[in-house]
């Protein structure tokens, strides 16, 4: 099993073919369980607004646009607890 920083890159690398077991994994590792309602698994983020973490498996897969927004966070969180 890749570690998360292992696949925080690939993500990076082809956002488009996250599986969304492994998205699931690394936003548990940061943000903690999410909340479901549906199909949508939301993550709490220390912070008001954005970026949020909304994932959803589509076909065992998550939306691109949700991987950019879950980066997007993650990047954030590291930025507030490495300073």
């Amino acid at each position: 099993m890749p570690s998360v920083e292992k696949l925080l890159e690939a993500f990076r690398e082809n956002p488009r073919g996250v599986r969304f077991a492994d998205a699931h994994r690394v936003c548990t590792r940061f943000f903690g369980e999410p909340r479901v309602k549906g199909s949508h698994h939301v993550f709490r983020t220390p912070w008001a607004g954005d970026p949020r973490i909304n994932i959803q498996n589509r076909n065992g897969f998550v939306v691109e646009y949700q991987v950019r927004q879950m980066l997007a966070a993650i990047a954030r969180w590291k930025d507030e607890h490495d300073a």
